[in-house]
């Protein structure tokens, strides 16, 4: 296994670093579901493929230092909204 593909933590097992896909199939599942706050088990019920816990606590640990979601005993929520400038460049585009 390379050191490319996996991440050392502390006082634990050696884990992979989760697929682009995964980390945006969850992201799209927090930012459905962004007025309330998720629990974790609702999180992976929600997810349409199954993905295991440990891979999920990374990525939620990178969107939390992303700044994109918060959690806490209530659970996940995505508070992320992106640039309006961007938007505003999107949507007002011309697409070639």
């Amino acid at each position: 296994m390379a050191n490319s593909e996996i991440v050392f933590r502390k006082n634990s097992k050696i884990l992979r670093y989760p697929n682009l896909n995964t980390v945006l199939m969850v992201e799209d599942i927090l930012k459905k579901h962004k007025d309330v706050p998720m629990k974790i088990s609702r999180l992976k019920k929600l997810l349409p493929k199954q993905i295991m816990h440990q891979t999920l606590k990374i990525i939620l640990e990178y969107l939390w230092q992303s700044g994109k979601i918060i959690y806490g005993p209530r659970g996940v929520q995505w508070i992320y909204s992106g640039p309006e400038h961007l938007n505003k460049m999107i949507e007002g585009g011309l697409e070639i």
